[in-house]
């Protein structure tokens, strides 16, 4: 296989950036799972697996792979809708399937990037009539699959993560103003008039919310009203600020600690930044949101120099997944947003997510190989 790429374009700096804050991540998902060798183990194996992925991703063209953008999106509903049909239920989210050899996987990772391929092809393909109306709607038609699928799951999190990404896609892609304008003025009062309903006893009436979700809303909006539903975030805000500047240290084991105490569930994946404020500290927090910043930097330099705008849509997309995922993941622990179950990138456990990612970031390093479509 010839490769036309100029490897002065490879971004080492993004792979070495994403490396360093998945590498972290194992030293605390190690301290936040109690040294639980399995997990990290397994932690351990998701990386080794996902920066091969990322490597050879690296050198697929992405032209190419966004030329089966149609199968890719086929391929995904399939994956979906196995999940309703013959998925693996935790906590009442049936989100995973065993396949053969490979073992459990969560389809809604790896949709993430069956989507951002999928659209950076159709909306490349529809550049020049993308604010047509009929082509308006079926783009929208054609996300609301999916989603709704990753809704059924129950997965509203990662709903509304790919609906960020679809928007900011759309956007980057070209849509005119007056869409946007004409879409907020159609969502913005629905989402007015649903957060009413938790003022009132009218919330129980809402068909498409779980109650589950319901509570986790209400413990929110009124913590003092519900204190057992809240309780979740308080312990996180109270281990954030209990690790002041410096934090207590790396596998602090004090019996006052979240981990030790059992004040937390999840504290590995969904509140993994709790453990990150309470062990490391502000000066912890402020490294690892800096790192963030600097990928999600790289990736949109990359987009601003992609001559093609399948490519610079493409890199859009990832930006967004990872930008928006890492704020909500914070924004759960400190109890900005509802807790949503929303891992954050390259840190928390979880194989599939680990996977999911290092695919985009490789299909990004590509982007910026393109020796011909690369400024």
């Amino acid at each position: 296989m010839k490769f036309d790429y100029d490897l002065k374009y490879y971004n080492f700096m993004l792979l070495l950036f994403v490396i360093g804050v998945n590498i972290c991540g194992i030293f605390i998902v190690k301290s936040a799972a109690n040294m639980n060798d399995s997990i990290v183990t397994k932690q351990i194996i998701g990386t080794l697996a996902g920066i091969c992925l990322c490597i050879i991703f690296s050198f697929i063209d992405y032209k190419k792979l966004i030329k089966y953008y149609g199968a890719i999106y086929v391929i995904t509903i399939i994956f979906l809708v196995a999940v309703l049909i013959w998925g693996a239920t935790h906590k009442g989210a049936g989100r995973w399937i065993v396949l053969p050899v490979i073992g459990q996987i969560q389809p809604a990772e790896f949709s993430k990037v069956g989507i951002i391929i999928f659209f950076a092809g159709y909306f490349d393909k529809h550049k020049d009539d993308l604010n047509n109306i009929p082509i308006f709607f079926k783009s929208v038609i054609l996300f609301a699959i999916p989603a709704l699928l990753i809704f059924a799951e129950p997965n509203l999190s990662t709903t509304i993560i790919v609906t960020v990404i679809f928007a900011g896609m759309f956007f980057v892609a070209g849509l005119s103003f007056k869409w946007i304008g004409g879409t907020l003025l159609t969502i913005l009062p629905i989402l007015g008039a649903v957060l009413y309903t938790f003022t009132t006893d009218l919330y129980k009436k809402l068909p498409f919310i779980k109650d589950y979700q319901k509570d986790r809303i209400l413990g929110l909006l009124y913590p003092e009203r519900f204190p057992d539903i809240f309780l979740q975030q308080q312990n996180s805000i109270m281990a954030i600020g209990s690790g002041g500047l410096y934090g207590k240290g790396l596998y602090n084991s004090d019996i006052s600690s979240v981990k030790a105490g059992n004040f937390l569930i999840e504290e590995d994946t969904d509140f993994i930044f709790a453990i990150i404020g309470e062990e490391l500290g502000f000066r912890g927090c402020m490294l690892l949101l800096m790192a963030f910043i600097v990928i999600l930097f790289l990736i949109l330099n990359i987009a601003s120099r992609t001559k093609e705008t399948k490519g610079r849509v493409l890199c859009v997309g990832i930006a967004v997944w990872i930008g928006f995922q890492t704020f909500t993941n914070i924004a759960v622990s400190t109890a900005l947003f509802p807790n949503t179950g929303v891992t954050l990138p390259f840190i928390s456990r979880g194989v599939s997510s680990l996977l999911a990612l290092y695919i985009a970031i490789g299909i990004v390093l590509n982007i910026g190989l393109q020796r011909k479509t690369y400024k």
